[in-house]
């Protein structure tokens, strides 16, 4: 992990540069510019909202904030990895004439991602207010300060699964398809628009929480939840696993591509 520090620091100006001019280039050619940031995760809301409120009529509490959270971690999440899948072929120019850590590919991308993450974020302030006015008051207190180590895993176990899906993207061409599949299916095994723990209850009770514990996005998102409207429900013991699990995972990625980073260039 030497070496790959040692490439954050000699490369990083790359991903600054290459993340600024990603954003740059999605504001000059859209007709909203960044307000797509915002509006994107909103419209999935009202879809969302209409679903669970109309037709189950089974909405969580605080219901835009709920599902804005989830579906903040998934776009973050999701999209990380779909782009992860082409992202040396996509870089084809840079790979085959100069050498640069193929893993920086994958950070400039999730630094795009996170930064539109973290705008869309922002509108959680304006949805607790509007409740504080007109509905439930939330009270806001220390434990927001969890959101800060739940946003350093979800960087990390991101990176980490990126890492290698780029790898075998490069040698298997179907691979996108099959991440499409899967990430139909960890969309609603995941609790973005609903609570596992909160709609399996019963003789399926210890189904919710063992689903919530064993799919870190799942237990990201009702953690997250938990720190900004209030509650105990923390899965401490689950975070702390999880952690050490992305860590590794993480270490064996970027281990992988620098033993195959030169192949790379002759496969593509």
């Amino acid at each position: 992990m030497k070496r790959f520090f040692s490439d954050i620091k000699k490369f990083g100006n790359y991903i600054t540069y290459s993340a600024q001019s990603e954003l740059k280039a999605e504001v000059a050619g859209s007709f909203l510019s960044w307000l797509w940031w915002i509006l994107d995760p909103m419209l999935y809301m009202a879809v969302y909202s209409f679903i669970a409120i109309l037709i189950f009529n089974r909405p969580e509490p605080h219901f835009p904030v709920f599902v804005f959270v989830g579906l903040n971690v998934w776009q973050f999440f999701s999209k990380s990895l779909k782009s992860s899948v082409g992202i040396i072929s996509a870089n084809r120019g840079i790979v085959s004439k100069v050498y640069l850590p193929k893993h920086m590919f994958v950070l400039s991308k999730m630094c795009v991602l996170a930064f539109k993450m973290f705008v869309s974020f922002g509108l959680t302030a304006v949805f607790l207010i509007f409740d504080c006015l007109f509905g439930d008051p939330v009270q806001i207190t220390f434990r927001i300060l969890y959101l800060i180590p739940l946003f350093v895993l979800l960087f990390i176990g991101t990176f980490a699964v990126s890492l290698f899906i780029m790898h075998f993207g490069v040698f298997v061409e179907d691979l996108s398809n099959v991440i499409t599949v899967v990430l139909q299916l960890g969309f609603y095994v995941s609790g973005v628009f609903f609570s596992l723990e909160n709609r399996l209850t019963g003789d399926l009770a210890i189904l919710g929480k063992i689903l919530t514990n064993v799919n870190p996005l799942a237990f990201i998102m009702a953690d997250m939840r938990t720190a900004i409207l209030g509650g105990d429900s923390f899965h401490f013991v689950a975070f702390a696993v999880w952690f050490v699990i992305a860590s590794i995972a993480a270490i064996l990625g970027v281990r992988l591509v620098y033993n195959f980073e030169n192949s790379y260039v002759k496969v593509i």
